[in-house]
């Protein structure tokens, strides 16, 4: 009996460790996959942090809204110091770039350039002072940077070969400082950032990217073009104050459109010349009521021939 207790110990003891171990099998702690921990944005403080958050960012928005020259209303925190520190930043990049390229205010076609300018900001009865530069360039194109300065390359004069498709060109760019639009696509670029940020940090940064892109198409490719468009109808009426045929302007853009490249309206930054012409056809007639309104009794006997053809 000894020899066969003693032959029996082993498994007795393998018994017992066998029923110490379903015991502390059956006492674990739930099973959790490489410890893994509750999602941050999981939790009930991501969600209060969320909604503050965003009550906090609505009534800022609402109280930085303001109407635009036209009565659109929109967003602008940036104050005009700022917009205008900024422009004397890209205006001393600007004369750097084009250092070799720009025209001397002597030469006469940066004085026609000066004349029809100054000729719109009168009529407009815009204060401040302007710098006004020609870029020797056969580009078609003109710029304007906040702070009043306003870049046109002297390849445009061969599309607007005329002082009052010129005029059409200047007020456009003049019209974009009049209404502040610098500061509004900068208010929209700073809410737009820091909604990127708070994606990447507390969501998945993929998701950012993916909400940059989709921000670009549907918020400032459309804001950019209804800016475009708000400058069409300032810049008619500032060179239909100033005297200038506000018809041309119609003319001036029938030209470009045959020296454009077409690109799809959903990805410019600028409406479609095709539907740019519609829209100022429409705004012609407010315009020619500017331009009577204000013009001397001779340019209005010549606007009444021409509207009638002869």
């Amino acid at each position: 009996m000894q020899f066969i207790s003693q032959r029996m110990w082993p498994i007795r003891r393998l018994s017992l460790g066998t029923r110490t171990q379903t015991r502390l099998f059956n006492n674990r702690p739930p099973y959790q996959r490489f410890n893994n921990k509750q999602k941050f944005w999981q939790t009930r403080t991501f969600w209060y942090t969320t909604g503050t958050g965003t009550v906090c960012g609505a009534i800022y928005y609402q109280s930085h809204l303001e109407d635009s020259p036209t009565g659109r209303r929109r967003f602008i925190n940036v104050s005009s110091a700022e917009e205008t520190q900024l422009g004397a930043s890209a205006y001393l990049q600007t004369m750097a770039t084009y250092r070799f390229q720009i025209v001397p205010h002597t030469s006469p076609v940066s004085q026609y350039v000066h004349k029809v300018a100054h000729r719109i900001i009168r009529a407009a009865n815009i204060p401040g002072s302007w710098e006004i530069h020609v870029i020797n360039s056969r580009e078609k194109n003109a710029f304007v940077l906040p702070g009043n300065k306003i870049f046109v390359f002297s390849g445009l004069l061969s599309v607007a070969n005329t002082e009052d498709a010129l005029a059409t060109v200047l007020a456009h760019e003049i019209a974009h400082v009049f209404a502040r639009h610098s500061a509004e696509k900068l208010s929209a670029a700073k809410a737009l950032q820091l909604l990127y940020i708070f994606v990447s940090l507390f969501v998945d940064p993929s998701a950012a990217e993916m909400g940059r892109s989709m921000a670009t198409l549907l918020v400032e490719l459309p804001n950019s073009r209804q800016c475009e468009q708000e400058a069409d109808e300032i810049g008619l009426e500032f060179m239909a104050r100033a005297c200038y045929d506000p018809h041309q302007a119609v003319e001036l853009w029938q030209r470009m459109q045959e020296n454009e490249q077409m690109v799809p309206q959903l990805l410019s930054t600028h409406p479609s010349t095709a539907k740019r012409i519609e829209n100022i056809r429409n705004m012609v007639p407010k315009a020619l009521m500017k331009k009577e309104a204000s013009c001397p009794p001779n340019d209005l006997t010549q606007t009444f021939f021409k509207q009638l053809g002869l």
